[in-house]
């Protein structure tokens, strides 16, 4: 071990070898940070200054769009800035702060997401319930309970992680520090990281994916039964696309943290790590907001009062 040289920064991966490949990727991931962190934080105000929207429902739609917001601004924007100015490193400190953030926030949206099922499933399936079972306690006992788990989720891998020595490279093969490729760079033994990971992905992705699913199951089983059709089509329009993004979503980050990444880093790794960190904030925002009627007349609303109180002022 005296012969290794222990890293204290790294060297992140670009978009492209190529400059001007280089600072087209930025750019263009640059106004996807941009729309995207447009497109949550007007859910974030709409939901809270329009007082119809104060429902369990949209409680969990504003969680949801904070803890999008905070998701892709963990790693776009200080990709797109290295790629901007040709400088790829990130110290030790920055590297572990960006880990623990990326598997606390992305904690939180698996379980916000399967949250939200269970709250559609009870406004459809139990509705004369809704209102006991959908408390504002339960809801806040829940938020409480997936912000705490998810910090020890997130604190104990990062944790377990850092206490290793990296020495094999400083070259990680990602746009951000991750966990899979972070393991490739040490020299000391990381099967028990390997299985810590695996295990707890398999655990969180298979129980909140077989939740989402046992829910809308019985959603659908309970849409069928309607009489009109109009109301079969809207309950179809608005399940269908989340269940799209929460497969999308799992089955991405399933992939990349269970499958070993390559040593020398791979096209297919890098777009995994784009599906699972940027699409899904990205698409968020269009499914559950912009197509709801009831947040576009909310935009309406909060837009007019905006107006009104400049010519006034």
């Amino acid at each position: 071990m005296s012969n290794f040289t222990i890293m204290t920064e790294f060297l992140l991966m670009g978009f492209s070898v190529a400059r001007e490949l280089q600072i087209l990727f930025a750019l263009l991931f640059l106004l996807i940070y941009l729309a995207t962190l447009m497109g949550n934080l007007l859910i974030v105000v709409v939901t809270t200054l329009d007082r119809n929207l104060h429902s369990p429902m949209y409680f969990f739609l504003r969680n949801l769009a904070m803890v999008d917001a905070c998701y892709i601004s963990v790693t776009v924007p200080k990709a797109s800035l290295n790629s901007l100015v040709n400088n790829r490193t990130i110290s030790i400190t920055g590297c572990a702060a960006q880990i623990f953030l990326v598997l606390f926030l992305a904690y939180i949206e698996f379980t916000l997401l399967t949250v939200m099922a269970r709250d559609r499933y009870v406004a459809i399936c139990h509705p004369l319930h809704y209102p006991m079972i959908m408390s504002p306690r339960v809801c806040m006992q829940m938020t409480l309970m997936y912000l705490l788990t998810g910090l020890l989720y997130a604190g104990f891998h990062t944790g377990y992680t850092f206490q290793l020595p990296f020495c094999q490279s400083s070259v990680i093969y990602q746009f951000f520090c991750d966990t899979p490729s972070l393991l490739t760079l040490s020299c000391a033994e990381t099967f028990s990281n390997k299985i810590f990971i695996a295990a707890s992905v398999l655990a969180i992705g298979v129980g909140c994916f077989g939740f989402i699913t046992a829910s809308y199951i019985r959603i659908f089983s309970t849409v069928f039964k309607f009489p009109v059709k109009e109301d079969q089509r809207k309950a179809f329009s608005t399940c269908v696309p989340h269940i799209l993004v929460v497969s999308l979503f799992i089955i991405s980050g399933f992939y990349a943290y269970v499958q070993p990444p390559s040593p020398s880093g791979s096209i297919k790794d890098l777009i995994l790590s784009v599906v699972y960190s940027i699409i899904p904030p990205f698409l968020n925002p269009i499914i559950y907001s912009l197509r709801n009627k009831q947040i576009k007349e909310a935009v309406k609303i909060v837009m007019k009062r905006k107006l009104f109180y400049r010519n006034i002022a």
